[in-house]
């Protein structure tokens, strides 16, 4: 499994919420992109193909607690019950916990990764990549996920609706034969 997040592009935003520093700030605005944008999280299979979409963020909220909020429950059973199905995830995910594995951080200072940590990490890129894919079928698809005009807390829905026309699409239907 693999687990990741995009930015959707949105125009309405009015929402005002309270940074950590206390701060009154705008709750749909990403510094990281420098515009307005909702946040959507994704499993992938190994393939790429998504299989499942939570609901869209604000992008103030930070990846791990979107992801403790909608899909980690799901994830720990997955790790527990079958221990080989590992999931793959970003470094926005550090110390998520059981099952899921992430880069390693380069150490501080003047230290490097030692070589296999290294390769470690090429490898979980390489491996991760699979998931962009997912999105990419997505988002390129579907235009309506390419900036959303509506209102954001309905960028869920959509990506929802647009997840079960891509599993149609591409003969994904479980538990239907």
């Amino acid at each position: 499994m693999i687990l990741d997040g995009t930015l959707i592009p949105i125009d309405r935003c009015a929402e005002q919420t309270l940074s950590v520093k206390g701060e009154s700030i705008d709750a749909w605005y990403s510094g990281k992109a420098h515009q307005h944008a909702g946040n959507l999280r994704a499993l992938s299979a190994p393939d790429g193909l998504p299989l499942w979409i939570g609901q869209g963020e604000p992008d103030s909220v930070h990846d791990l607690s979107a992801a403790r909020t909608h899909v980690l429950g799901a994830l720990y059973t997955a790790a527990a019950v079958a221990a080989e199905l590992p999931t793959l995830a970003d470094s926005g995910y550090n110390g998520i916990g059981i099952g899921v594995h992430t880069p390693i951080k380069q150490p501080q200072g003047e230290q490097i990764l030692r070589p296999d940590n290294r390769t470690d990490n090429r490898l979980l890129r390489a491996l991760r990549c699979l998931g962009e894919r997912g999105f990419a079928l997505l988002k390129g698809r579907w235009r309506t996920l390419q900036h959303i005009t509506v209102s954001p807390s309905r960028i869920g829905d959509i990506a929802c609706a647009a997840l079960v026309l891509t599993h149609f699409e591409h003969d994904y239907l479980p538990g239907i034969r």
